[in-house]
């Protein structure tokens, strides 16, 4: 079984979508856990209307790791929730990674919805360099598959990281285990946070991040100040 962890907070706008692009996947061995923040809006009302299973969330970290604590799958697929997975997605992917006899992978991104300059923009600074660095610095976000026991080796997400947790998940995994791309498909993401913080903001602030996590380590303070819920106003 598949277990796929989504962490939410407040995300009525978002989360139908993707539910409802999971329910429409020809693989169909699989549970839907969302680990929620403490949403005050219908987030909590929709996951039940689409058969998940709910948990305590927290910050991100925390709320992947609260969701694999109640998982039964043997493979977790953590997920944002302002995603969308194409037609045939899970079969794909799951295909790729058991054919690469892979522990551990992640995705490239497109756009949801459809953007030139945001589809162009995701491919330069974030596609084109995460397969560039596959093999020497391997990144990992907004949809990571990874193997129960590999999981627990690593005791989950470190929830002292304040920012690219799920990159330290990843290059920690990759240091003991087989990590890959899958190339077969794409995640589709919303670009509210883009249009939100701004193209060049966000590119600074994870260049800057990238550099503290590679000369310094890992980010545990709050000198980007990482919010979990700021981008309700921003809809698809």
């Amino acid at each position: 079984m598949l277990s796929i962890i989504i962490p939410t907070l407040n995300e009525e706008d978002y989360l139908p979508l993707l539910l409802d692009s999971i329910k429409k996947q020809s693989f169909l061995d699989y549970e839907i856990i969302v680990s929620d923040a403490g949403s005050k809006d219908k987030t909590l009302e929709i996951a039940k209307r689409f058969g998940c299973a709910i948990t305590k969330g927290g910050l991100p970290a925390r709320g992947r790791n609260n969701g694999a604590k109640i998982a039964k799958g043997d493979l977790f697929f953590f997920l944002d929730a302002d995603t969308v997975l194409t037609d045939h997605f899970l079969e794909s992917a799951l295909e790729e990674f058991n054919a690469k006899k892979l522990d551990i992978a992640s995705f490239c991104l497109s756009p949801e919805p459809p953007n030139k300059k945001s589809a162009f923009l995701l491919d330069l600074f974030y596609n084109k360099i995460i397969l560039a660095t596959e093999k020497i610095l391997p990144h990992s976000a907004v949809g990571i598959l990874i193997k129960r026991g590999l999981f627990e080796k690593l005791n989950g997400y470190d929830e002292t990281v304040t920012l690219a947790e799920d990159h330290d998940l990843g290059r920690r995994a990759a240091k003991i285990a087989k990590f890959g791309l899958l190339k077969s498909v794409r995640i589709l993401v919303s670009d509210r946070r883009f249009k939100k913080d701004g193209w060049l903001n966000i590119g600074v602030k994870y260049f800057l991040c990238e550099l503290h996590t590679i000369f310094i380590g890992p980010v545990k303070s709050d000198i980007f100040h990482y919010k979990f819920d700021h981008y309700k106003d921003e809809k698809n």
